[in-house]
């Protein structure tokens, strides 16, 4: 008798091999790009335009808004700075932003330091009620604060500017400042009185060295907010030689003619300090920004 022979079942066919992704995410990848250089076009054509215009004569921006210069017009910078003054505005802008930077940086610091070291209801409420100097817009309390430097005797002064920016960037300060100080480990000022440190020397060698990328992204901010200053200059200002570049350019314009060149080349050397100080600090700047997204 014949003994059966075992034949093993035939294998399962392999599954076919799935279609590559490779070319579906270089596409969309693709798509990305040209939505990030489409967006920084927008965002970079109206400054290239006025670099242009800036280099051009009045004349050819009337007849041709958007076209090249034929030649470079230099000129326009000496109108700018010796007809329209600009570097006395230039002046006073660096002044206000040296003695208003600094200051609430310091200022805000030491405030936010004190919130955050001594935390009960009472500092708590303190600090909600310095958050209401964030989400009240300037232009529903400029009328009284405009009685108040008047009664300080401050009004038409480098002071009556400078104290109302003070006063206006210091809320915003102390909350950024606040919230990195949070993000700092509590034992290492404990460490630090165990060695015999005070408050103060704590302070000042220990927590606010650790801040250092709070500080530098607060004075980025400030720097940006009191370059830009319009209307706290001219509403409190109220004389030529106090105007910054933000509120001079606007006495620019003259009552019969427009010199748009003279204009264009005011608006390109206010633009760089502000756009230098950006580059080189750019990545504060963004820490600023995300400051108390993430524990």
């Amino acid at each position: 008798m014949a003994v059966p022979t075992l034949t093993a079942p035939p294998a399962e066919a392999a599954p076919p091999p799935s279609p590559p992704k490779r070319a579906g995410r270089h596409g969309w990848t693709a798509l990305r790009y040209v939505a990030l250089i489409g967006a920084a076009l927008v965002f970079v054509g109206p400054f290239v335009w006025i670099w242009i215009s800036s280099l051009r004569t009045s004349t050819d921006i009337g007849r041709d808004p958007f076209g090249l210069p034929t030649e470079l017009n230099w000129e326009n910078y000496r109108n700018a700075f010796v007809t329209g003054r600009f570097g006395s505005y230039l002046g006073n802008t660096f002044l206000y932003v040296a003695f208003v930077v600094p200051l609430v940086v310091l200022l805000a610091s030491m405030a936010a330091y004190a919130l955050t070291l001594v935390r009960t209801k009472v500092t708590t409420l303190l600090f909600v009620l310095i958050l209401l100097g964030v989400m009240v817009p300037f232009q529903s309390i400029m009328i009284p604060q405009y009685y108040v430097v008047r009664d300080l005797g401050l009004l038409g002064s480098y002071w009556g500017i400078i104290v109302p920016a003070l006063a206006l960037g210091l809320p915003f300060g102390i909350f950024l400042m606040r919230a990195f100080f949070l993000g700092l480990p509590g034992e290492l000022r404990d460490a630090a009185r165990v060695d015999g440190a005070g408050e103060l020397r704590v302070f000042w060698h220990v927590m606010l060295p650790l801040a250092r990328p709070g500080l530098l992204s607060l004075a980025v901010f400030q720097f940006m907010f009191t370059w830009n200053a319009f209307l706290i200059p001219l509403l409190y200002g109220q004389h030529e030689n106090l105007r910054p570049v933000a509120s001079g350019i606007m006495f620019f314009v003259g009552e019969y003619q427009t010199d748009r060149a003279a204009i264009a080349a005011a608006v390109t050397l206010t633009c760089l300090p502000v756009i230098v100080t950006y580059l080189f600090l750019q990545r504060y700047f963004i820490a600023g920004m995300t400051a108390g997204a993430l524990k």
